[in-house]
């Protein structure tokens, strides 16, 4: 029997009792981070690192959560259990699982380019990776942050010549804080949408230094924003809260708009492929990293990663889970 198994429910470690980002309510989840395919409402006790509680509470409310540190052990019913940084966001944890000397890794999402806020990604050994697969396919490989930082500064800078707003889409939990120090470098006004700055202040008031934003409020007056910036969600594109923006140029955050043509397709003005997720190149070399004998393969195009690892002689299988979906893939988590 594999010491982790999927389930109606998600992944279950039947020795331990738990489960892994369950997709419904169970008695015991251990959460790798706190976007919402992988942290959802129900569960009676919450597992979790330090950085990620106050997200968790953020989003599901009062409930049981216990948080530990990177690499400290919990044991659960003769099974070893600890967290390690999977650089996807800020909290975000790979979860180590090991039982009479067999180790599985549960990857949740990652990246290997350390992004200067959400810590760096930690090769885990182990017998058995389970990783996503979001841009397993090779046309996908990152520029490096610096020069998409660059890119992005070039583009708000023209903007503010042709006195338009620069609104930039940027996942409001992850993105939206990795932009916001290149970002206030411009010495610019930065203005964030509600759902933005309510993951601002919990940070903020979990002790996390970030630049000073400004809340988007219906009496903002609109000189205040004409030539500046604001950082939005993509919920937010195509709804009545950006007429206020006008004339503004939209630039989209998002690992696809490497893709030629998405960014037109979205109806926006530039594209930028920032992405939370690690690349083809990325996704190989953790895979390597961690020396696994089996690899599983979830969420994104895990036929075609799985399929290119046998071909490299390296075991892998698909795992078909409830992470990600049509939300990540028009942007909203790339």
């Amino acid at each position: 029997m594999p010491l982790i198994e999927f389930s109606d429910k998600g992944l279950y470690c039947r020795k331990g009792n738990f489960y892994i980002d369950p997709w419904m309510p169970v008695d015991k989840a251990i959460i790798t981070h706190a976007h919402s395919d992988h942290a959802r409402r129900g569960s009676k006790y919450y597992l979790c690192h330090h950085f990620t509680k106050p997200l968790l509470q953020l989003r599901l409310g009062d409930n049981v959560y216990e948080s530990v540190d990177w690499n400290e052990p919990v044991f659960m019913n003769g099974v070893i259990v600890s967290l390690h940084p999977a650089g996807h966001i800020i909290g975000s944890a790979q979860i180590r699982v090991e039982y009479k000397g067999e180790v599985w890794v549960a990857s949740g999402d990652y990246k290997t380019e350390n992004d200067g806020i959400s810590g760096a990604f930690e090769p885990v050994s182990c017998n058995t990776f389970i990783t996503e697969s979001t841009f397993g396919l090779p046309i996908y490989k990152w520029k490096k942050q610096a020069a998409i930082f660059e890119d992005i500064k070039n583009w708000v800078a023209q903007n503010k010549e042709n006195k338009k707003t620069s609104v930039l889409v940027a996942y409001s939990l992850g993105k939206a804080q990795r932009v916001l120090q290149p970002l206030s470098e411009m010495g610019l006004p930065l203005f964030v949408h509600g759902a933005v700055w309510n993951v601002h202040q919990t940070l903020i008031n979990s002790g996390w230094q970030l630049p000073g934003v400004q809340r988007v409020l219906p009496d903002t007056p609109k000189n205040d924003l004409v030539g500046n910036i604001v950082i939005a969600p993509p919920s937010a594109e195509g709804t009545p809260w950006m007429k206020k923006f006008y004339p503004y140029s939209i630039g989209v955050c998002s690992g696809w708009m490497q893709v030629r043509g998405n960014a037109r397709r979205r109806n926006t003005d530039a594209g930028f492929a920032l992405s939370d997720h690690a690349d083809w190149e990325g996704l190989l070399q953790a895979v390597k990293a961690t020396a696994a004998q089996k690899v599983l393969a979830t969420h994104g195009f895990q036929a075609a990663f799985s399929r290119y690892l046998n071909e490299q002689g390296i075991e892998a299988g698909e795992l078909k889970t409830a992470y990600g979906g049509e939300e990540e893939i028009n942007g909203v988590d790339g």
